[in-house]
């Protein structure tokens, strides 16, 4: 294993703590706990930076530049989008969900179902980017590569949340479903391209052999936005919302952008 990598990882797994911890007081205060959705891009950029900083005396790197530069460009938009979609909202169905289960005390249940998973969740994911961090030589032909996926899965979420912005912001949509753009051909663009970029993160990291190890990380991602807490629970809440949905859902691809399908 590399030298100084398992120091790295203790030390980024106590950053992302902190950020949830901050993002759990911030919650509090404001009385609605989707601010940790803004807390989660917010949290990988903290890690790619802190680890950035730990990987320093290794020498200089193109990889470890690379992957950074990536980790944090992506980590920011994410929580700048996120932040000024929700900016004035109320709290957040899902949230609410989770919370109405609650037993007893209500925060402390958040910080358990919530919080501590999203921080572990954050930390596991960005594996790929802490290994990668650690690599040596020149920029190899596999980092390019991953270079280009990430920018591709970027630029189809950054297209796909712009699209879903505009739509929403027209009065006219109002209880419709967008079917227009990128949304034509998927149901999920962003998720779809948020896959993208870890994958590409993935190859980058994977140029070097521990790399290669971390490929659950892109694949814990994938299975969280396509079957886990990103589109099974948000098309529940649209499918009830708005009845064009259904017939939406039985001609578009549910993930990988693909032509519709005539029905």
């Amino acid at each position: 294993m590399t030298p100084g990598l398992v120091p790295h990882l203790l030390v980024t797994l106590g950053v992302a703590a902190a950020v949830m911890a901050v993002a759990f007081g911030v919650a509090l205060r404001a009385g609605r706990h989707a601010v940790v959705d803004v807390a989660w891009g917010l949290g990988f950029a903290a890690v790619a930076l802190t680890g950035y900083g730990l990987s320093q005396g290794h020498g200089p790197s193109p990889v470890r530049l690379l992957v950074t530069v990536l980790a944090v460009v992506w980590g920011v938009r994410l929580a700048a989008h996120i932040y000024l979609r929700s900016r004035g909202a109320g709290e957040d169905r899902r949230y609410a969900r989770i919370l109405d289960r609650a037993p007893g005390n209500r925060a402390r249940y958040a910080l358990r179902m919530i919080y501590l998973p999203q921080g572990a969740a954050l930390w596991f994911i960005s594996l790929p980017v802490q290994v990668a961090q650690h690599a040596r030589g020149p920029l190899p032909v596999l980092a390019i590569a991953g270079a280009a996926v990430w920018a591709a899965g970027f630029a189809c979420e950054t297209v796909a949340d712009a699209q879903l912005a505009r739509f929403r912001a027209d009065p006219a949509g109002a209880g419709k479903v967008l079917d227009r753009g990128l949304w034509r051909y998927s149901r999920h663009p962003n998720y779809f391209g948020d896959a993208c970029v870890w994958w590409g993160l993935y190859l980058i990291a994977s140029a070097t052999w521990p790399g290669v190890l971390t490929i659950a990380s892109p694949l814990l991602m994938t299975w969280l936005l396509a079957q886990g807490t990103g589109k099974p629970l948000l098309e529940r809440d649209l499918v009830r919302r708005r009845p064009e949905y259904a017939a939406y859902i039985t001609r578009t691809s549910g993930f990988v952008p693909l032509p519709p399908r005539r029905v």
